[in-house]
């Protein structure tokens, strides 16, 4: 799983940075007119609005754990003021992508548009609805994710610097943040109550630092880069220490008393998207953003239920192929109790990971082309974020394993999860897209889950063509992974559409997945607290299979994986009708990907 679009917004507080004036907002975000007019050609005028929309938008971002990054480390500013600025320059932008003519553009430019306005749709919504007054949700917080840059290491003086002068604004950040909370309570739009036992784990932790060295937000400074001079290093470690015990202390304190003291108690009992004001609307314009295509509640949910049926079939399939006698709710519990099937130690279960990602591999040149130039780190998920993070998690540069409560970490599901967040998956998918200098940098730079999390899921399955599945339990595991993002589709739209409840959606899961109940927990509160978001896995995984079967048929024996392959991950993020489209293009020359000599 990676962060997508709605939830970079959701934890940037969609805001105008720190500095910049609210009155200048629009007209920084939107291309000058004069700009557009001047413009000779349709693409011209829409590479003119997306230019300087782009590089106002950077300037918004605040810490995600893979959004794209500024050049200088800042907080934004989350404040109303600036969340209403903001809403005013997107929907300028809108209009003007309303007078571009699209059959004009380009073949390229017309999917950079599918790409872009599909965005730009997403922020307007999100935006409107004040999603901003809801900045966290049981997978991500605002604080969780400012913890997490503390992790990673600086690269020069000036960024220490930058760092230093970021811890300060906390305060000024937390209180913008408690400030849109209280709004949201004020009209019924939280987080659901039962959600929330534990979430201030984090907070806390940072809270109860004996030292400001034994916080986790020094963690930076304990190796600074060597260019910087000794005498400068401690000069930064001292204001770290400073900085530390005078401002990110006492923002976590007012931060923690707040969500004991307020929200917590005053936070929504309810559970469903549609409790939420205007909350039919709500949860369609999520289900917009995360699927991205025009599909009901219902339409999902019956989806989601044929699916089931399907994976169901091939699960007794394995049981029979191990002799299991029983059925399979035993042979569920089978799964989740024999020892055999987990790890002694946190060790055995990132060794074993690393195995996995080393065997695919051996395998990568059979089924993919154009390989790309970065590697990652397999590393277990940090202590703070681990009780309630997935069982692992993938990137740029990164596979974490979750080793908290190993009982509930099975090796049977793991090469499923490591095809996933690893190669092929986020942390191939994701550099290959960041490495394409043909695509504009808001395509580069941005996830959409819906293709993302759908590419992923697809890897998994792709497990079976590559022959990484080496025992029965393995590819029951991979299955046990696909009902889990099958039953996605009805479990979310149950608890959001049809009013189900948190242990009616628990127990849809413990009947129809291998899943721990840690994990099923920790999930269900996932899907309740960050709505639509869980349906993107396997309405995407369905546009990719299906894109696949349509180039095998037309194209018989001149269909190639590797080409395949190539051309939907040449794509970058975009939305699903997308993938289609260009399949119809692989189609037309004969077979023939985007790097034909690599083939």
């Amino acid at each position: 799983m990676k962060t997508t679009l709605g939830r970079a917004l959701l934890l940037a507080g969609a805001a105008v940075v720190s500095g910049v004036a609210v009155s200048g907002a629009v007209s920084a975000a939107a291309a000058p007119a004069a700009q557009i007019a001047k413009a000779q050609t349709p693409d011209e005028a829409f590479e003119a609005i997306y230019t300087a929309e782009y590089a106002w938008r950077l300037q918004q971002s605040g810490p995600s754990e893979d959004g794209p990054k500024s050049e200088r480390l800042a907080l934004p500013d989350v404040g109303v003021k600036a969340q209403t600025a903001r809403l005013a320059a997107w929907e300028k932008v809108e209009k003007q992508l309303a007078a571009i003519d699209v059959a004009r553009l380009s073949p390229e430019n017309r999917i950079n548009f599918s790409v872009y306005k599909g965005q730009i749709d997403a922020f307007v919504a999100s935006q409107r609805y004040r999603d901003y007054e809801k900045p966290f949700n049981a997978d991500t917080s605002f604080w969780g994710e400012l913890a997490d840059w503390a992790r990673s290491p600086l690269r020069d003086q000036q960024s220490a610097e930058d760092f230093v002068e970021m811890l300060r604004e906390i305060p000024r950040y937390y209180d913008q943040q408690i400030d849109n909370m209280r709004a949201g309570l004020k009209r019924g739009f939280s987080a659901p109550q039962v959600t929330l036992i534990g979430r201030d784990k984090g907070i806390e932790l940072v809270v109860d630092a004996k030292t400001a060295e034994d916080s986790p937000f020094y963690e930076p400074f304990r190796k600074l880069p060597s260019t910087i001079p000794a005498a400068e290093q401690e000069k930064l470690r001292a204001a770290a220490r400073a900085a530390i015990t005078g401002s990110v202390v006492p923002a976590h304190a007012k931060l923690l008393a707040f969500m004991r003291g307020e929200y917590e108690k005053q936070a929504r009992k309810t559970l469903a998207a549609y409790a939420l004001p205007d909350g039919k609307a709500y949860y369609q314009s999520k289900i917009s953003e995360f699927v991205t295509l025009d599909k009901s509640p219902e339409e999902i949910h019956q989806i989601g239920l044929s699916e089931m049926a399907r994976i169901r079939s091939q699960m007794n399939e394995v049981m029979q192929q191990v002799g299991f006698k029983g059925d399979l709710k035993a042979f569920l519990h089978f799964l989740r109790t024999d020892p055999q099937f987990y790890p002694k130690t946190p060790n055995e279960l990132l060794y074993r990971a690393a195995w996995i990602a080393k065997t695919f591999d051996g395998k990568a040149s059979q089924f993919f082309g154009h390989l790309p130039r970065s590697r990652f780190a397999i590393k277990p998920v940090p202590d703070d974020v681990a009780p309630f993070y997935t069982g692992g998690r993938g990137g740029p540069g990164i596979y974490l394993v979750n080793t908290y409560d190993l009982p509930s970490r099975p090796f049977y599901s793991q090469v499923a999860l490591t095809l996933h967040e690893s190669a092929p998956g986020h942390a191939m998918q994701m550099p290959l897209a960041a490495e394409n200098k043909d695509l504009p940098a808001f395509r580069r730079d941005t996830y959409l889950s819906a293709y993302g999390e759908g590419w992923a899921l697809y890897c998994e399955a792709l497990g079976e063509d590559m022959g990484m599945y080496e025992t029965p339990y393995d590819r029951f595991g991979m299955l046990s992974y696909q009902a889990w993002r099958a039953s996605r589709l009805v479990v979310d739209t149950g608890i959001h559409a049809k009013g189900w409840t948190r242990e009616q959606a628990q127990q849809y899961l413990r009947d129809n997945t291998a899943l721990s109940d840690h994990e099923i927990e920790t999930e269900v509160d996932r899907y309740i607290s960050w709505p639509g978001q869980a349906l993107s896995y396997y309405m995407g995984q369905l546009a990719f299979v299906d894109a696949r079967k349509k180039a095998e048929t037309a194209l018989g024996s001149k269909f190639n994986i590797r080409a395949f392959h190539d051309a939907v991950l040449a794509l970058g993020a975009v939305p699903l009708p997308v993938i289609d489209s260009r399949v119809d293009q692989l189609i037309k020359d004969g077979g023939k990907g985007p790097y034909p000599d690599e083939e």
